[in-house]
């Protein structure tokens, strides 16, 4: 019931893993799984998210869009984490809104990484993504990544502020969006 380890359950009985691990196995108690265990010691109060259920007509949007946008442009083969990343800081947002007010993620749980050109200010840059999204400074992790300057074409424009990329680390909200989708 408390979901204690059989090196927990055998320290609090003084008995060895074996006899507990007997006793599960002869009252066919189930045990976790290795990514069980440590998925509850992360998060020992429970999910860090909560899909909510009942929709107005504006958040049915929302998610329709939340999930269009990790389908379009989210790193899935990332199986621990949601990640999506792109220039626009609108695309981010919606997308951070998708997590907040859909999903149930506290929004300072949320990360950023940036990429940006070798001819470009950090700090003007991460100024940038702070004021447009309203984030935390500390929510931009590290320092950023340096991608060689690329002189020509649109893409340069449009990548003035670099590649900002979200994250959330929660392998089940990542499994359950790609559920979602799937039944799409």
């Amino acid at each position: 019931k408390e979901r204690k380890s059989v090196s927990e359950i055998s320290v609090i009985w003084k008995c060895s893993k074996n006899k507990i691990n007997y006793w599960l196995h002869e009252y066919k108690i189930p045990k976790r799984t290795i990514s069980e265990a440590v998925y509850q010691k992360y998060n020992p109060t429970g999910d860090p998210f909560k899909i909510k259920e009942r929709l107005t007509s504006k958040e049915i949007k929302l998610l329709g869009l939340g999930l269009g946008l990790y389908w379009g442009e989210g790193h899935k083969k990332n199986k621990v984490s949601i990640r999506l990343g792109n220039t626009d800081p609108r695309l981010i947002k919606a997308f951070m809104d998708f997590l907040v007010k859909i999903c149930g993620v506290k929004q300072e749980k949320i990360t950023f990484n940036l990429l940006i050109f070798n001819d470009t200010a950090e700090d003007l840059v991460r100024g940038f993504w702070i004021k447009a999204l309203k984030i935390n400074p500390e929510q931009i992790r590290g320092k950023a990544t340096i991608l060689k300057s690329r002189k020509t074409g649109t893409y340069r424009q449009k990548a003035k502020y670099g590649v900002l990329i979200l994250q959330f680390h929660n392998r089940k909200l990542r499994d359950t969006i790609c559920n979602m989708i799937e039944k799409i």
